[in-house]
Formats: structure tokens, sequence, C-alpha cells
């Protein structure tokens, strides 16, 4: 019989990266894990660190029919306490070229809504959970160099703040936690170019963690970033579309 204060969590993007990284921390705290991502062999292999906490599920968020297959992850777990959508991606996109745009839209708008929709209706029906969110401070302007990229992260933090407006509406105990990481050394960023104030996905994890157990509504990771999110804010946009920003 599981004890009252087992805790259950689903993690999407858990193959590599931030999602990875945030799964060993819970894993270490005595969580048990819902993980899924595309690459099955990667699933298998973390399993490995606690076959009795770890249920796998290979889906993608793109595809029709992906929420069956969490809702089955979600079951086989035996309930979920929380969620977690770190599945995402995001590429410069200098020549505007279609299947970069189209791409990212459809992984960090159509399967995110796909994830998270689903984890919103689970918990209504539960009538309290956690959703918390990997976006990014790119949803603060429009960046020219990645235009799907920051427009959907945007769409992401407006997503979650409907969500929750939603769930007073039905009066639900549900807590959202929007994570916003600036640069993390990641794969979505080993292109050979330059990234100032690069993150490990270690450290980013541990400041994830932390904001989750305080179920903080926004968490812009770290203070370097809060401090540029704050002073881009309060650029003009006369001025903004005249800067040059890439890295």
């Amino acid at each position: 019989m599981d004890s009252p204060k087992t805790r259950r969590a689903v993690i999407i993007g858990a193959t590599s990266g931030i999602g990875y990284e945030v799964a060993q921390l819970l894993l270490a705290e005595g969580w048990y894990l819902g993980i899924a991502g595309r690459r099955r062999e990667n699933l298998l292999e973390f399993q490995k660190k606690s076959p009795d906490r770890i249920k796998i599920c290979a889906l993608d968020i793109r595809k029709e029919g992906a929420e069956n297959e969490l809702e089955k992850l979600i079951g086989e777990l035996g309930g979920m306490d929380l969620f977690l959508q770190s599945s995402g991606i995001g590429f410069q996109n200098f020549e505007l070229s279609p299947d970069i745009e189209l791409n990212t839209l459809e992984t960090n708008g159509t399967g995110f809504v796909r994830m998270v929709g689903y984890a919103f209706r689970y918990f209504r029906q539960q009538g309290k959970g956690h959703i918390a969110v990997i976006s990014s401070i790119a949803g603060t302007k429009g960046l020219g160099i990645a235009p799907a990229y920051s427009a959907t992260k945007r769409f992401q933090n407006t997503y979650i703040d409907a969500l929750e407006q939603l769930s007073r509406m039905h009066h639900l105990h549900i807590s959202f936690t929007d994570i916003r990481p600036g640069f993390v050394a990641t794969g979505l960023l080993n292109d050979g170019k330059h990234y100032p104030m690069l993150m490990s996905p270690k450290t980013v994890a541990a400041h994830i963690v932390r904001a989750i157990h305080r179920k903080q509504r926004i968490a812009v990771i770290d203070w370097r970033y809060r401090l540029l999110v704050f002073f881009w804010k309060l650029i003009p946009a006369g001025i903004w579309k005249r800067m040059p920003v890439k890295n």
C-alpha cells in the first residue's frame, strides 16, 4: 500500500536536458515518476535507476492521440499530483524557413496545448493538482532571429494565465508555475554559436524544483535574466524594432 505522502509527477520531455535533470532531482526526493519523450531507449535507461518508482511512455506530442498515451501513463503511475511540460523546441531562423517555423508552432503550440490541456482536464476531475511548464524569457519580446520560438513562448505564458482563470471559474485547487529560463546548455543550443550567460541544466533544474515546491507562479531563472527581462520590458516598440538582437 502507498504511503499517504506518496507524490506522483509526470514529466513530458524527460529524455534529456532540463526535463531529465528535474526528473533526477524529484526521484532523489522520493517522488514516483511517469516520464515521457520521443526516445524510448533513453526512457528505458532512466527507468533502471528505480524500476519500482518509474513508469515510462514513448510519445510525440505533435501526433494526434498523444494525450491517450499520457492517459495510460498516468494510469500506470497510479495517479498524478504534478504535471511538468518540459518538451519543446527552438531554433534561430534568420531566413524564416517555413519548415522550422511550422515545426516550432506544431511542437510549442499544438503539442503544448494537447498535453497541458489534458493535464488540466485530469486535475479538474480530481479537483486539485499542480501544472508547471517550461516556457522561456523569449516570450517577453518578439525576437527577429527566432520568430516562431518567441511567439510560441508568449503563447504558452498567456495560455497558463488563461487556465489559471479558468481554474478559478471551476472552483478548482490547481496551482500553476510558469518557468522562464534564459539560455541553457542543452541540445537545443548545440549549434556552434556563442550564447551569453549560459546556464547548466543541473543548475536550472535545481531552480525549477525549488519553484515547484514553493508553488511559485512565475519563475524567471536566474537573477541575471530577471534583470534582463525587467529592462527588456522598458524598451519602447519603436526602439526595439531597430535593435539587431541575435544570440
